[in-house]
């Protein structure tokens, strides 16, 4: 049985080109790839495989009772900014990271700039699959490249506004159909005793997600530099709203992924979730005694009738540099994420939705869910996801942006600063650490 790795020096790419997201060299396919690096093992394979994914378990043991000749050894750990992440960087730099791995759109670009990831386009099966996915989301795998797939689609993460429809009904408050109306909500939850949603200080994708909606962007590329904008006007006016609820006490500030944060839930303390759609699990495994009693509707609009949304998360699984098994990783990657019984499954275990555009037809999205009082809450979400401007970029260095703005939201939060100065805060360090990286910045 085949089961080592290539070490792999991983320090910190310098070549513009790869930082760019450019083209990669000497290849002889059409994506400028070596064909042969995609060949088939000789003999059985094990892969090693990381994820955060709940029930991920189950899902894989149904492709290792299928494929006795490829089996896959899964590690579960926390979710990515919360510990995972952290770890595959320390393996990548000792040379023994697993096969695969679970990582976020958001994140590619990092791990891309460490020279972290197998280039899929290597593999004619990994290329021939782009028209099954929704074409926003192989454009996160590909970041912006001619001839790189750097993960396979699993995800996406449109949002919308959960909220406990029984609260709201028994106090007589309207669901927030603008962020105007959000604020009038907030204002008489908290005089019903509760706040009407969380603002995470630990996990800023949701805040970027925000940003996302409001039309803004914090990364631009013209093809020779990067321009950093975390304080345009969209991130303005999403931070002064936040820290206006902040400042008049409207919400809460529990940390998000503890049991603080599900007892608040659970309790009726927190009423509402501006979150995506993976959302529903937290939820419905956060707050078990509140079954039946929540709903979804669309996220509140900057301006009456508008139809705009954002994303938050939504992960790809990508291949690590240094597997001896690129074919065989790239095949476990694709069934778990294009095949009906597997994204059935991941929808079941997780509430995940499907990248793939077969997925967003899966009989399990067209159900009623228990939890929510019977509401099919996928319909929601299927109208958000058509709502997600596609053309939102990520830059190189998401990690080190977020633990910035984090620790500025985490200050904000106490009075210490607010949050529009850790955005400014955030933007110069991550100039700085571009900068560093030899990653072209524009003046």
């Amino acid at each position: 049985m085949q089961h080592t790795k290539r070490a792999v020096a991983t320090g910190v790419v310098l070549l513009s080109a790869i930082a760019l997201g450019g083209c990669s060299t000497g290849g002889t396919t059409d994506t400028g790839t070596d064909a042969a690096a995609c060949a088939p093992s000789e003999g059985d394979v094990t892969l090693e495989f990381t994820s955060w994914i709940p029930g991920i378990e189950d899902i894989v043991a149904v492709w290792n009772e299928e494929n006795p000749d490829i089996q896959v050894e899964v590690q579960t750990g926390p979710n990515g900014n919360s510990g995972t992440y952290k770890s595959f960087f320390s393996q990548l730099e000792a040379g023994n990271a697993p096969d695969l791995g679970q990582i976020e759109y958001d994140a590619l670009s990092s791990f891309r700039v460490q020279d972290g990831l197998e280039n899929l386009a290597a593999c004619e099966d990994v290329v021939a699959a782009e028209a099954d996915f929704i074409p926003w989301t192989w454009g996160q795998v590909t970041l912006g490249t001619s001839d790189g797939v750097f993960g396979v689609p699993q995800d996406s993460g449109p949002m919308a506004l959960f909220y406990r429809s029984d609260l709201f009904e028994q106090n007589g408050i309207e669901v927030p159909t603008t962020w105007e109306e959000f604020k009038e909500a907030a204002v008489k939850v908290r005089e019903a005793g509760g706040y009407i949603t969380n603002f995470s200080t630990g996990d800023i994708n949701q805040f970027a997600g925000f940003v996302w909606q409001a039309n803004g962007d914090w990364f631009t590329n013209d093809g020779d530099a990067w321009t950093v904008d975390l304080t345009g006007d969209a991130s303005t006016q999403v931070a002064d709203y936040w820290q206006e609820l902040l400042d008049e006490d409207l919400v809460a500030t529990y940390p998000a992924w503890t049991e603080e944060w599900n007892n608040a839930y659970n309790s009726g303390a927190v009423w509402a979730w501006n979150s995506a759609v993976w959302g529903a699990n937290s939820i419905s495994s956060g707050a078990p005694d509140t079954a039946g009693k929540w709903s979804v509707a669309p996220a509140p609009q900057w301006e009456a009738g508008g139809q705009s949304s954002g994303n938050w998360g939504g992960s790809s699984i990508a291949v690590f540099k240094g597997t001896d098994h690129l074919y065989e990783a790239s095949k476990f990657a694709l069934w778990l994420n294009t095949s009906e019984e597997a994204l059935t499954a991941l929808n079941t275990s997780a509430n995940i939705y499907p990248a793939t555009l077969e997925g967003l037809t899966l009989p399990t999205l067209q159900e009623g869910v228990e939890f929510y009082g019977g509401q099919k809450i996928y319909d929601v979400f299927a109208e958000a996801a058509e709502q997600v401007n596609p053309d939102f970029v990520w830059g190189p260095t998401m990690t080190q942006t977020y633990a910035d703005v984090s620790d500025g939201f985490q200050k904000a939060v106490t009075g210490q600063g607010t949050l529009l100065e850790a955005l400014e805060s955030a933007q110069e360090s991550t100039i700085s650490t571009l900068k560093a990286q030899s990653i072209p910045v524009a003046e």
